[in-house]
C-alpha cells in the first residue's frame, strides 16, 4: 500500500511585498516602522486584498488593525468617489471611542498620500461637527455602534454603498 505524501507546507512570506500590496502602501508600511508581516497579516491581507470575507483572531499588539486598513485602503483607493456628498465605502466598528480613536489613527498613518477622507464617530463629544464632515463626504466611518446607530437614524449615516 502506497502512504500518501504530506500536502506541501506552504513557505512564510518574508515581507509585506509578497502580500499584494501597491507600492504606495507598502512605502507607508515602510515609514511606520513596520520589517516584517505578523501571522495574522499573513493569513488576512491576501485573501481580503481578492474581497474575500476574513475572519481573525490574535492577541493585542499583533497587528490586527494593520490586517484589515492595508486591504481596505487599497481596494478603496482603486476607485475614489469624488464630490461632496459622496457616501461612505467602509464602517469599522469598535467597541469603545478610545479604539475608534486609534483605529482612525492607524488608518491615518497608513493610508500615506492617498486623498482618502476618514472619520471616528463615537459619543461623548459634539453630533454637529461629525454630521458636518459626514455631509461634506468621508470615505470611511470608525465609530462605537451607539453614534454609529445615532447617525443611521438621523439619516446623517447611509451604509447602503458600504
Amino acid at each position: 500500500m502506497r502512504r500518501k505524501r504530506p500536502p506541501q507546507v506552504k513557505r512564510i512570506m518574508s515581507g509585506f511585498n509578497e502580500l499584494g500590496l501597491n507600492s504606495t502602501l507598502l512605502a507607508a508600511v515602510k515609514s511606520q516602522g513596520y520589517e516584517e508581516p505578523t501571522p495574522i497579516q499573513i493569513k488576512a491581507i491576501p485573501p481580503a486584498l481578492e474581497g474575500r470575507d476574513v475572519l481573525g483572531c490574535a492577541q493585542t499588539g499583533t497587528g490586527k488593525t494593520a490586517a484589515f486598513a492595508l486591504p481596505i485602503l487599497q481596494r478603496l483607493s482603486a476607485g475614489r468617489a469624488r464630490g461632496g456628498g459622496r457616501p461612505i465605502r467602509a464602517l469599522i466598528l469598535t467597541p469603545t471611542r478610545e479604539l475608534a480613536v486609534q483605529v482612525a489613527e492607524e488608518l491615518n498613518s497608513l493610508r500615506g498620500p492617498r486623498n482618502l477622507s476618514i472619520l471616528p464617530v463615537y459619543g461623548g463629544q459634539a453630533i454637529g461637527p461629525q454630521i458636518g464632515r459626514l455631509k461634506a463626504g468621508v470615505d470611511i466611518v470608525v465609530g462605537t455602534p451607539g453614534r454609529v446607530i445615532d447617525h443611521i437614524e438621523r439619516k446623517t449615516l447611509d451604509i447602503g454603498k458600504v
